[in-house]
């Protein structure tokens, strides 16, 4: 956004002045502006203040599986968090274009595949039903008050930036340290499960695409294809001209069991057609870019 000209201001529940080592190398370009999206009333003072043109709600909980253990703190967030942001968008200025991030986890386990943006929503996880209230609720906010509100469906999206706690960050960050002599083994959990993977830079060229079309819709954004953790591992470990299977190990306790989600993959046709937007990036170019990304680092550090 900054390369195509954006002014960013970014909101923060703590001081600006602190450290934020995840937009360190942009620091100087963005103005950060303290806020808290469960006080109504911060929201309007921030919105008054920098009189923005677009706001995009990215904020939520992200770790689905962390959501069993503070649901309450994801339903706050990822629900009553996105309805006061609507309200002080309503009060401040209406013509405000917001962005809603919605996620593919709304679908649940779904009864059909690929899914699309009329797929029944029936979510299973704590984080998927608050982030479905959030859908819902910036639907209504849209037909109600006739704002330009909507929400892009994401499915897994990734980018060197995402903690380790993040599936192909943690197969990529694991392969770089093995490459480097630093580790000799990842371990892993279920090696079959399967997920529409995306790059994050990508999806925010779609999430901006959203804002500027004539009148506001839902959409779902992803690569229309899944790949397995087989398949992640296998291509993120050749790219550094290692065999995998001598260095992979499997830990039953790591699978997810009932709380595995199966057929996740969406139908980006609507995006295709409308937005006209389509991925930059294949999935072993993403994978690559990743374990690029902690090669660089480890060489850095070292």
């Amino acid at each position: 956004m900054l390369g195509e000209g954006y002014t960013i201001y970014g909101i923060v529940r703590q001081s600006p002045s602190e450290a934020f080592p995840n937009l360190e190398h942009i620091r100087p370009r963005v103005e950060l502006l303290p806020a808290d999206l469960l006080d109504q009333a911060s929201l309007v003072t921030v919105l008054k203040a920098c009189g923005p043109q677009e706001v995009y709600n990215l904020a939520s909980p992200s770790f689905v599986p962390l959501s069993w253990e503070q649901p309450v703190l994801t339903a706050e967030f990822a629900a009553v968090g996105v309805t006061a942001m609507l309200e002080a968008i309503r009060h401040v200025d209406g013509t405000i274009r917001f962005y809603q991030a919605s996620s593919s986890e709304i679908f649940g386990d779904p009864t059909e595949a690929p899914q699309t943006e009329e797929t029944p929503i029936a979510p299973a996880t704590p984080y998927g039903i608050a982030k479905a209230y959030g859908h819902f609720i910036t639907q209504a906010y849209r037909r109600q008050y006739g704002i330009y509100a909507c929400s892009g469906i994401l499915y897994n999206h990734e980018s060197p930036r995402r903690p380790l706690d993040f599936l192909p960050r943690k197969v990529a960050n694991g392969v770089a340290r093995i490459s480097a002599g630093l580790d000799n083994e990842l371990v892993l959990g279920d090696l079959e499960a399967r997920r529409d993977w995306g790059y994050a830079g990508d999806y925010v060229t779609a999430m901006r695409l959203m804002l500027r079309q004539s009148s506001p819709a839902d959409f779902v954004i992803a690569t229309g294809k899944t790949h397995s953790v087989r398949e992640l591992v296998e291509v993120a470990f050749a790219h550094v001209g290692l065999d995998w299977r001598d260095y992979v190990r499997t830990d039953p306790t790591l699978v997810r069991g009932r709380a595995e989600l199966h057929n996740l993959v969406g139908a980006p046709a609507k995006a295709h057609v409308v937005l006209g937007w389509r991925p930059t990036l294949s999935f072993e170019e993403l994978v690559r870019l990743l374990v690029d990304a902690d090669l660089e680092e480890i060489g850095e550090s070292r």
